[in-house]
């Protein structure tokens, strides 16, 4: 029996047994589809029943199921604040299955190829801010007590992902070897994180961008918060409006992050002045999308998986470009892309 197919057996026999708890009764499953994976290693199946249809995602087993879980924990803890995130209808954790509502095939990402104009985009994103901006305003004491956020962008981390990107871009990706270079990007990078890191956070999804977004019955959906975290407020907020899968018009890009500024309290974002706010949103730009780079480039060495690099030049060009707007950033510009453009 092919691998595959013990796997959709073992799904059948949990979908059989959340109907015996309840859920999906009276319904007979017909059909188990495999999905197309995503950038990670957690496995998906749509199941078709005689009246609709379901999600299934394949974790890995959590052996102490105490504890609690990543994404169905921290999806119970944001429903109940009102966020609009996947469903969870049943799930055995101790054997990695969770049943999910389906949402369909329509990321945010495909959505937005059907738009009529400029107008229509900002109105797109102005739904998905209001919910990111909801997130961000997340009581604080009962986010503290959730426990669910004890994790956050702080230096080390911040400095992980970025030495995360030297390794995958830099040495397997380009193969280049420029210790004297690399040593001046970790001091420059170090600096931006220690910036980063010593600024008020809020509760961040941690990959807030438009393919882990779905678009269902006109609802902006969000999914993939199992890796949650507090953080900057730029942090979702650069994964959204400067996402490396889809280029804002610039004029929306702009107002949009007025809006999230103006409507979330200054208490929460801790900047004073828009200005400030802007510096520290481009700080967060080069950091966020230098590791997307790195992902990108995982992916590729990891899987050998081409859907991926397009992005990797489109992601550095924007990290020049914003680079190119403050004189602060001038020795991290010239030896980042003395490299680049060398490779």
């Amino acid at each position: 029996m092919k691998p595959e197919q013990a796997e959709s057996f073992f799904i059948q026999e949990l979908f059989t047994q959340s109907q015996q708890r309840g859920h999906a009764t009276g319904e007979t499953l017909e059909l188990v589809d495999k999905l197309t994976g995503d950038a990670s290693t957690r496995r998906y199946y749509r199941l078709f029943t005689n009246k609709t249809s379901y999600v299934v995602c394949l974790d890995n087993p959590q052996e102490d199921i105490s504890l609690p879980h990543p994404f169905v924990s921290k999806q119970q803890f944001l429903e109940s604040n009102g966020l609009r995130v996947t469903r969870v209808l049943d799930s055995q954790l101790n054997k990695g299955y969770i049943l999910e509502e389906d949402l369909g095939d329509m990321t945010l990402l495909s959505f937005l190829t059907n738009l009529k104009d400029v107008k229509e985009e900002y109105v797109t994103y102005e739904k998905i801010i209001k919910q990111l901006i909801q997130m961000h305003k997340l009581d604080e004491v009962r986010t503290k007590n959730s426990g669910l956020f004890d994790l956050r962008f702080d230096h080390e981390k911040l400095m992980q992902e970025m030495d995360f990107t030297f390794k995958f871009f830099f040495d397997r990706y380009l193969k280049v070897v420029a210790p004297d270079k690399e040593m001046i990007l970790r001091e420059e990078l170090s600096a931006i994180c220690h910036r980063i890191a010593n600024q008020p956070m809020v509760p961040t999804h941690r990959d807030f961008h438009s393919r882990n977004i779905m678009v269902k019955d006109g609802e902006m959906v969000i999914i993939d918060f199992q890796d949650a975290r507090m953080g900057l407020p730029q942090y979702d907020l650069v994964s959204i409006l400067d996402d490396c899968y889809y280029d804002l018009v610039e004029d929306n890009r702009e107002k949009l992050k007025k809006l999230y500024f103006e409507m979330l309290p200054a208490s929460a974002h801790g900047q004073g002045t828009y200005a400030e706010f802007c510096d520290f949103y481009d700080d967060m730009l080069i950091q966020r999308v230098f590791k997307a780079v790195g992902s990108f480039s995982y992916i590729y060495a990891t899987r050998q998986d081409l859907r991926y690099l397009k992005y990797i030049g489109f992601g550095m060009e924007k990290i020049r470009k914003t680079l190119m707007h403050n004189p602060r950033y001038e020795t991290l510009r010239k030896n980042l892309f003395g490299i680049y453009y060398a490779s």
